[in-house]
């Protein structure tokens, strides 16, 4: 499949969405897809091989929370994997400073080259394992922290929420959203409020998705 066809159905899918990037965005996009899917025959990225399903689950759903960013200027992304929603987002807001936490050596080595080649300012992989000590584990607090299906919300607030900075937000991102008083119970023993709880469907597959902004008091 070439690269035009899959570029044309990322610009379809982010316009469904409410979303708008530029055509030279959508190349880099598409690069970085088809990047992961080559490096996955060595290196186990992903369980997604089919380009087309790619642009769906691994590019639309990483943009969709774009919303839920506006006005962050640091973004930490927790388990990292093969960058995504962290490197979608930092290709279609440059200014974005990102730091890819990644406990695999492989996954971090993708990584890197990928943001070698994409000649990305501002972004970096570390290797490492979260365990709620960024000062410890020298990774820096960010004005918004999010991972995708790294771990429940039960789990992930209380691990996300120290390497928010203060005003920070945490982001969770959820398949068919829990109901909004669980979510703000599950904040407020994380320390932290439940600001919006957004649904929406990705666009081909129909598939049923939600972020949820958590902000952590100053």
């Amino acid at each position: 499949m070439d690269n035009t066809t899959l570029e044309e159905r990322l610009q379809a899918g982010a316009g469904a969405l409410g979303l708008e990037f530029s055509d030279e965005a959508a190349a880099r996009l598409v690069w970085l897809l088809l990047e992961v899917l080559r490096w996955n025959r060595k290196v186990n990225l992903t369980a997604i091989s089919d380009p087309l399903e790619g642009v769906e689950k691994h590019l639309l759903d990483s943009l969709a929370i774009l919303p839920e960013l506006e006005g962050v200027r640091s973004l930490l992304d927790i388990g990292a994997g093969a960058g995504f929603p962290g490197l979608p987002a930092k290709l279609v807001r440059p200014d974005l400073e990102l730091t890819l936490l990644e406990a695999s050596a492989k996954k971090v080595g993708f990584l890197k080259h990928a943001l070698a080649q994409l000649r990305l300012e501002g972004a970096r992989a570390v290797q490492g394992r979260a365990k709620g000590e960024p000062e410890a584990e020298r990774v820096p607090r960010c004005e918004a922290v999010v991972s995708r299906a790294l771990a429940e919300p039960s789990a992930w607030l209380p691990l996300a929420a120290p390497y928010a900075l203060p005003n920070g937000r945490v982001l969770t991102m959820l398949g068919r959203a829990p109901p909004k008083s669980e979510l703000a119970q599950l904040g407020r023993a994380a320390s932290l409020a439940l600001v919006s709880l957004r649904g929406y469907r990705l666009p081909f597959s129909g598939a049923e998705r939600a972020v949820a902004r958590f902000d952590r008091p100053a």
